[in-house]
């Protein structure tokens, strides 16, 4: 296994980390996810990839009972939550917790920041990044990011409010796969301002779940070898069968920096397929967008703003 430092936090965490969502499917039955995280941690892997509203919290649980029997203290747990409150986000983080099984999360991420009015209601006084930093006081959480998947500039944007609030990310999620590169790009806006500010940087949707393989440009491989040979801490992918895990594992093996040359080439393949985002549907449709199908999740807008509507 590669091990690459998270930003500025020193911890060492696995170059492949697991992806939750895939856990809780209902194809996956929970002897399979349980073996799965189990045998990833066993051969390696730290870094485990969860939030509060994968699968109705199933993907939580599952992942709480694999890490009993000592599993724990060998990972990285990582989890997100989606309330904007500092109220709502309270409520979801004890809830991860309990389904977890644990005490506490080693990164606890705002999920799904992708509407430029997100940083204002997390950053509010009464707002979920609140309730986050007084986690952290209380040790439940150690670190502190947030993730996204639709438009760099929204990225950057929560970077901006972030640091006029005195805030200083340990971690930020987003897509950075090969199609990426052509079409509303992490990688070319956000990336370079994240190595600067020395945030730990989680690559995510490096298949985009199978999708990109549908371009029939690429192979599974190549879409890892890619996301790992960028400045990334971390590579999250999902994994629902034993032979997805040996995929990442042959990517880990396999793996050598991409040089200048076969990253030109495996751009020129993909330039065309990735021209109009059509293989990159989380940023050019709402479908992965589970925030946008349960407003509730978000909790109520910040007092202040609602007094400023008319009665």
């Amino acid at each position: 296994m590669i091990y690459r430092t998270l930003g500025g936090t020193g911890e060492k965490v696995s170059a492949i980390g697991v992806g939750g969502w895939h856990l809780g499917l209902k194809h996956v039955d929970e002897e399979l996810s349980l073996r799965i995280v189990r045998e990833a941690i066993d051969r390696g892997v730290n870094f485990m990839d969860n939030s509060w509203d994968y699968n109705d919290g199933e993907s939580e649980r599952r992942m709480g009972k694999a890490l009993e029997g000592g599993y724990r203290e060998r990972a990285f747990l990582m989890t997100k939550i989606d309330g904007r409150t500092k109220k709502e986000a309270a409520k979801q983080l004890d809830e991860s917790l309990r389904r977890l099984r644990v005490d506490y999360v080693d990164l606890a991420q705002h999920h799904e920041v992708i509407r430029f009015e997100d940083p204002h209601r997390i950053f509010d006084e009464e707002g979920a990044n609140a309730a986050l930093v007084e986690a952290r006081a209380a040790g439940k959480v150690r670190y502190i990011g947030f993730t996204g998947h639709k438009d760099p500039r929204i990225h950057l944007y929560t970077l901006e409010v972030a640091a006029e609030h005195g805030f200083h990310f340990d971690a930020v999620q987003m897509p950075l796969n090969v199609m990426d590169a052509h079409y509303r790009s992490f990688e070319k806006l956000v990336l370079p301002e994240l190595v600067r500010q020395e945030i730990g940087v989680l690559g995510m949707k490096a298949l985009a779940n199978g999708i990109l393989l549908k371009s029939n440009t690429v192979t599974p491989v190549e879409c890892l070898h890619y996301a790992l040979s960028l400045p990334t801490s971390v590579v999250i992918t999902g994994i629902d069968s034993q032979e997805i895990l040996e995929q990442a594992f042959e990517a880990v093996e396999t793996f050598r920096p991409l040089g200048p040359e076969e990253t030109e080439a495996l751009l020129a393949r993909t330039a065309d397929a990735a021209a109009r985002g059509q293989f990159e549907p989380f940023k050019t449709t709402s479908i992965f967008d589970s925030t946008a199908q349960h407003p509730d999740w978000l909790g109520e807008e910040p007092p202040k703003v609602q007094q400023l509507m008319p009665q």
